[in-house]
């Protein structure tokens, strides 16, 4: 004859009751959690000043008390071929829900081939995509030095991939901040930290409405 324990039985279940909520909540509290990597170059990598100068630290600071994670992956003198070839890496360690592209400038200012250039990012955009992450695309500009027919390529590159693959396109962060001398680096390309605060209200604004709709 088969004798049942109810205590014992009775515990269990009580124990699978309370342990199972707890679980759904753990899993619920694990989805809110929203993380932004950076994948970028020295316009978001602080070039010139202390990383916590930066739009991107700043922006963290602002959001201390939303559920947005940073991870700023950006590096001064990146290209699209060094971003391409992190990438795999960057997504697999941090696991963000959204990455914001800020890349080809110096694809641009080295004169590269604008079609390996829109390659490269096209490739960026399908691997974070694959991995079910976000895509935020970043205009960029150069100097109209490098000829009208190459900087109207290298622009429409960011018009057309958006199109393409339905991104998010934001305007270029430095458009209005270049003409003003006052908010730029001696060397005319990178912005001052007085910039990077007018960067990073604006950033704020902007991917706030994309990534907490």
């Amino acid at each position: 004859m088969l004798f049942l324990n109810t205590n014992s039985l009775r515990n269990k279940i009580y124990t699978l009751l309370i342990f199972i909520p707890l679980l759904l909540i753990s899993d619920q509290l694990q989805a809110k959690e929203t993380k932004l990597l950076i994948l970028g170059d020295s316009l978001s990598a602080a070039y010139g000043l202390k990383q916590e100068q930066g739009w991107v630290s700043l922006l963290q600071d602002a959001w201390q008390d939303q559920e947005i994670n940073i991870v700023n992956a950006a590096i001064s003198g990146e290209t699209t071929d060094g971003a391409l070839a992190r990438l795999p890496r960057l997504l697999e360690q941090h696991q963000p829900t959204h990455i914001y592209v800020e890349l080809g400038g110096n694809d641009g200012l080295q004169g590269h081939p604008v079609n390996k250039m829109r390659d490269n990012l096209q490739k960026i955009i399908q691997l974070s995509q694959t991995s079910e992450v976000k895509v935020i695309l970043q205009q960029m500009q150069i100097p109209t030095n490098y000829g009208k027919r190459y900087t109207q390529m290298f622009s429409n590159t960011y018009v057309d991939l958006a199109t393409k693959h339905d991104l998010v396109l934001l305007p270029f962060f430095l458009e209005n901040i270049a003409l003003d001398k006052n908010l730029m680096q001696r060397d005319g390309i990178h912005p001052t930290a007085e910039a990077q605060i007018v960067i990073a209200k604006e950033m704020q604004k902007a991917l706030r409405e994309i990534i907490l709709p």
